[in-house]
């Protein structure tokens, strides 16, 4: 293959495809800030679009949704993960601590124990059992947002798996908005009573 048909944006456009790019992958961020008009003209022209927030310090691809004027609608690039309950429920907590962590501004990014978790998410059950299976197994769902990269492993504890310390990422803002939280949480309510 001759380099001199690689796009000069190439392997910023391939590194969105794998999944979001954060502004701490400075040589990404960067030329992905500077080919930004080029890579949304591409991705227009396949029907995908860019979404950039420099607030927050990520940029991810997504394809909108078919208009149903359209005569031959695209494939899905980008499959739609159904997350389980727990998993959703895992998703509104730290999508909540997100938000505290914001407001209290002590920094950029915020990063949690497994036992800080199970703290926030035993607020969700009054039911011992319930509390105590969900908490047990916490593993699954915290596995599920590590593979839609809601969570990073930032140190793992061999001797306590309390102590595994986990980055919230940002994109999680992007993927349950203050709308969709919203939603989840009513729909949530009919399930979990929080103790008050």
């Amino acid at each position: 293959m001759a380099e001199k048909n690689i796009s000069p944006f190439a392997h910023v456009f391939l590194k969105l495809l794998q999944g979001p790019v954060y502004e701490e992958d400075k040589s990404y961020w960067k030329d992905l800030l500077g080919w930004q008009t080029e890579l949304s003209k591409y991705l227009q022209q396949t029907g995908l679009q860019l979404v950039i927030s420099e607030a927050d310090g990520f940029a991810r691809i997504v394809q909108p949704e078919a208009d149903e004027t359209t005569e031959k609608a695209l494939p899905r690039l980008m499959r739609k993960t159904r997350l389980t309950y727990e998993a959703t429920l895992l998703c509104i907590v730290l999508r909540e601590a997100l938000d505290e962590f914001d407001i209290q501004g002590n920094g950029t990014r915020l990063f949690m124990t497994q036992k800080e978790i199970k703290e926030r998410l035993a607020l969700f059950f009054k039911e011992r059992h319930n509390k105590s299976k969900l908490l047990k197994d916490l593993n699954k769902p915290i596995n599920s947002l590590l593979n839609v990269g809601v969570l990073k492993t930032t140190r793992e504890d061999a001797a306590n798996k309390e102590l595994h310390q986990y980055e919230i990422k940002r994109i999680i803002k992007a993927l349950v908005n203050n709308e969709k939280l919203e939603e989840i949480k009513s729909k949530l309510k009919l399930h979990v009573h929080p103790v008050q």
